[in-house]
């Protein structure tokens, strides 16, 4: 195990995209660019992160179930598995310690589809419409929530 607080980042599915879809809505940055940023941020931050993504919510399951008890925080930027991930709900529900979803863009400006977040009630707290910079503000949102679980 690190010496230093591992925080897991997962990436939901079509988020490998990223850069080529909707540069309009997700910018030009790709997935590397901004799991480069938060792991930047991470060191910073006195934290280790640790990156998975999958395109299917089987994979994000697994991933927070191999978190547990190893990693002291989860970023979570679930892409569409927001509004109807429930299988990811409950386990991030069954994961001890904090949980930050992030998103690039603000769901709550989109269509009205995307306004339901099943992660959201699970989450210690939410990042979005902060684009590239929502990266790094999750890393230290989380750094300052375990700063202050002491």
């Amino acid at each position: 195990m690190s010496a230093r607080p591992v925080v897991l980042l997962l990436s939901g599915p079509n988020l490998d995209l990223l850069g080529q879809r909707e540069p309009e809505i997700y910018g030009s940055a790709t997935l590397d660019d901004h799991v480069a940023a938060a792991r930047a941020a991470a060191a910073d931050h006195g934290l280790d992160l640790e990156h998975t993504h999958s395109t299917s919510e089987a994979g994000l399951v697994e991933a927070v179930h191999a978190a547990r008890g190893r990693c002291a925080a989860i970023i979570v930027n679930p892409g569409a598995l927001t509004h109807y991930g429930w299988s990811l709900h409950d386990a991030l529900a069954a994961f001890d310690g904090p949980v930050v979803e992030l998103h690039l863009s603000n769901p709550r400006q989109r269509e009205a589809w995307r306004h339901t977040s099943v992660v959201a009630p699970v989450a210690t707290g939410t990042i979005a419409g902060f684009g590239a910079a929502g990266y790094p503000l999750a890393v230290e949102a989380v750094s300052r929530l375990l700063r202050a679980r002491g």
